[in-house]
């Protein structure tokens, strides 16, 4: 019977791994933890909570004392998608990016270590790279240098080389992988695409960061978790496996796009005072997990984008809680009584 634990599987790729995960009979037992912070919704696992494979811990992964207990009887392998992950607020305070992805990370890997996890995968992100110039042909691969400009790329760039020495030092099998702009259902609305399409429903401002030419490589999540699943089955112990889909938009194309999909004018798109350090430009070179797993990317987003708007016109209640906070008392209301698992 297979058993894998999941971080950060109430967060929007985590939870969108574990639905498909159990869904297509994947895994037979998975446990997810998650801290529910800002970003941790429990509605998005509703639709596998009763699923006779699945079971929820509200467990900080910088607490290894609280960690330790839910490996249970032995995990085959852990999927670490638990991180603080919005660029903006790594800005305004880093502290908790460095507790969370790097300390927690450390934490994860040393309780992984020692209850004998078969595999750890470490889900990343292409932003450790840093930035490419406009207009370049430049794309990013897994030997590019890594050079972050935020704190959060930052971050995750110490907790991906924390992860290669677990491995190097310590044998644990360790596979790394990093993804460009993910985008799809149940996306915490603070993220570019569910601000721009809920603030257009709501016909509020679009506000976009300078001039809105940062380019962005856009992958729906549904391709990113199916690269994961590759990068679990097919990929080499100590290696790193770009994912990206082929598709790069300027921000400002986008929301004229988001404009068009859900009828609103374009004035509404109003430029604001840029992000500092703001990266121009990131472009994924795929090749490696194309040759070495069989990754291809999905369609491009313009093809998406309607059922992309569409899935947010039909969840309106799950968005409208999120921007009024009251998605936090889903935990309390669902859990508080019976307890986790």
């Amino acid at each position: 019977m297979s058993r894998w634990l999941v971080t950060g599987g109430a967060g929007f790729i985590g939870s969108h791994f574990v639905r498909t995960a159990l869904g297509e009979g994947w895994v037979d037992k998975l446990a997810v933890v998650d801290a529910l912070t800002y970003a941790g919704n429990l509605e998005n696992l509703e639709p596998v909570r009763k699923h006779a494979g699945f079971a929820f811990h509200k467990v900080d992964i910088t607490d290894g004392q609280a960690l330790a207990p839910v490996f249970g009887d032995g995990v085959d392998a852990v999927f670490h998608f638990a991180a603080e992950s919005h660029v903006d607020r790594s800005i305004d305070s880093a502290a908790a990016f460095v507790q969370t992805n790097v300390g927690g990370t450390q934490v994860l890997l040393d309780v992984a270590r020692a209850r004998g996890v078969g595999r750890f995968v470490h889900v990343s992100t292409d932003e450790v790279y840093g930035s490419l110039a406009l207009g370049s042909t430049e794309r990013f691969t897994e030997t590019s240098p890594i050079e972050p400009t935020s704190p959060y790329a930052a971050s995750k760039a110490a907790s991906d080389h924390l992860a290669l020495a677990a491995q190097r030092t310590h044998g644990l099998d360790v596979v790394i992988t990093r993804c460009t702009n993910n985008y799809g259902p149940y996306q915490f609305p603070e993220k570019f695409l569910p601000l721009f399409i809920t603030n257009a429903f709501e016909h509020k401002a679009l506000p976009l960061y300078g001039d809105g030419l940062n380019v962005r490589d856009w992958i729906h999540v549904e391709d990113h978790v199916r690269a994961i699943r590759l990068a679990f089955d097919k990929g080499k112990s100590g290696e790193v496996y770009n994912f990206g889909g082929e598709c790069e938009r300027a921000n400002k194309d986008l929301a004229r796009a988001i404009c068009q999909a859900t009828h609103v004018p374009t004035d509404l798109i109003q430029p604001v005072v840029d992000r500092k350090a703001h990266d121009r430009r990131y472009a994924i070179d795929a090749t490696k997990s194309k040759r070495e797993l069989g990754f291809r990317a999905g369609p491009p987003i313009e093809e998406r984008l309607d059922a992309l708007v569409g899935w947010y016109r039909d969840h309106r209640g799950w968005w409208e809680r999120i921007k009024q906070g009251a998605y936090r008392d889903y935990y309390e209301r669902m859990y508080s009584v019976r307890g986790t698992t």
